[in-house]
């Protein structure tokens, strides 16, 4: 797949810059604040320390739509997630999640809606746990509350009630298991000095990285899209000795 990702890479540069310096893919959007609470895994470790360490981080997020349709219309939603101090002091966790279902196929296809809490969100490819590769996701604890996907109506429903979900993740044949609690309350504080970036390959956790099904693609579409916003290329996670 490398012969694609200069042209791709220019393609998706060329489509911010003509955006106004707005992400080629999910362009309109809402920069939020939240906070991420990882539960103790007990006495059913997941291998991963983070997760299995447990805590609690201020969460950066970003829920948009993914086409940039009009508003009336149905479109993909994103819910694009930096964890602060995740992976270390000053080295965030990117979990990019789409609107999708929960079953063992309609977990990996982003579903359309106009409902921001009418289903669950998905990393749509899955992370490597120690022992096999799982799906994470997002599902709202209000899922018939109603709230607008409509970015212009969305910052003022979480300021009258939050938005919660529960954080999961299941491989082929588990059933989904909570691992974290997301709270999504009020618009992000002022705007950032550069436009925030989401990537989940550049920011990973060392011992739960993503897999590679379409990273070529992605990595090349992510790094001409912050090209052309001017945003700052995020810090690359250290990868473990079998992925070198």
């Amino acid at each position: 797949m490398s012969a694609p990702r200069p042209s791709l890479r220019a393609l998706a540069r060329g489509l911010a810059r003509h955006r106004g310096r707005r992400p080629a893919l999910h362009p309109d959007g809402l920069l939020l604040s939240g906070v991420l609470d990882v539960l103790p895994a007990g006495d059913r470790p997941w291998g991963v320390a983070w997760l299995d360490s447990g805590g609690r981080y201020g969460v950066t997020v970003r829920w948009s739509r993914a086409a940039g349709l009009p508003e009336r219309l149905p479109d993909g939603l994103g819910l694009a997630l930096k964890v602060r101090d995740a992976a270390g002091p000053d080295r965030p966790l990117d979990l990019l999640l789409t609107s999708s279902g929960s079953g063992p196929l309609t977990r990996h296809l982003p579903l359309p809606r106009t409902d921001a809490l009418g289903g669950p969100y998905s990393t749509l490819s899955g992370y490597r746990f120690p022992d096999r590769v799982r799906v994470v996701a997002a599902f709202p604890d209000e899922p018939g509350r109603g709230l607008p996907a409509r970015p212009s109506e969305l910052a003022a429903a979480l300021t009258r009630r939050p938005a919660r979900f529960r954080l999961c993740a299941a491989a082929r044949g588990e059933r989904w298991r909570q691992f974290a609690t997301l709270s999504v309350r009020t618009a992000h504080p002022g705007p950032a000095a550069r436009p925030v970036a989401f990537d989940p390959y550049a920011a990973s956790l060392a011992d739960l990285p993503p897999t590679d099904r379409l990273r070529t693609l992605r990595e090349a579409a992510y790094a001409g899209s912050r090209q052309g916003r001017g945003a700052a290329e995020p810090r690359r996670a250290r990868r473990p000795a079998h992925d070198a």
